[in-house]
């Protein structure tokens, strides 16, 4: 039987090196949009992080588990598969991974104290799943270099 997300990306040695590789993904994923859509992203990003000295690096660290939580499901559907890229796998299911992420960071926003930050994420929340569909290759690609 295959290792669960929780057990290769939560572990205390493993941990911070995830949170770290999915701020990067978020930053490089964010500085790739373009038009009008990727001009809203950037600000609100920009708003997200001028909010407080490592906010979004403490909000990564604080969502990461949840995250793992929803993606657990596909992770054992990939592995049982015997699929090679966990990125196109969740790719083909886009728009239900991308609803699955989105409980998570919708549950942050409804219980946040920071009007800013909810205003923000108001602001990026109906592009939302477009953008996480658009990131699940590099999100496959994150997983598999811990499951390796």
């Amino acid at each position: 039987m295959a290792a669960s997300l929780q057990d290769i990306l939560l572990t205390p040695d493993v941990f911070p090196h995830v949170v770290d590789d999915c701020q990067q993904l978020i930053d490089q994923e964010v500085k790739n949009k373009s038009g009008i859509s990727g001009t809203t992203v950037k600000v609100a990003y920009k708003t997200a992080n001028a909010f407080a000295k490592g906010y979004l690096h403490n909000i990564v660290e604080t969502l990461l588990p949840d995250m793992v939580t929803q993606l657990e499901p596909y992770w054992a559907e990939f592995t049982a598969s015997g699929a090679s890229e966990f990125g196109d796998y969740l790719v083909k299911r886009g728009d239900e991974v991308a609803q699955a992420l989105l409980v998570v960071t919708d549950a942050r926003a409804k219980n946040s104290d920071r009007p800013t930050i909810v205003k923000a994420y108001g602001a990026v929340r109906g592009g939302a799943s477009k953008n996480i569909t658009a990131a699940l290759p590099a999100v496959g690609v994150l997983v598999q270099k811990y499951a390796g």
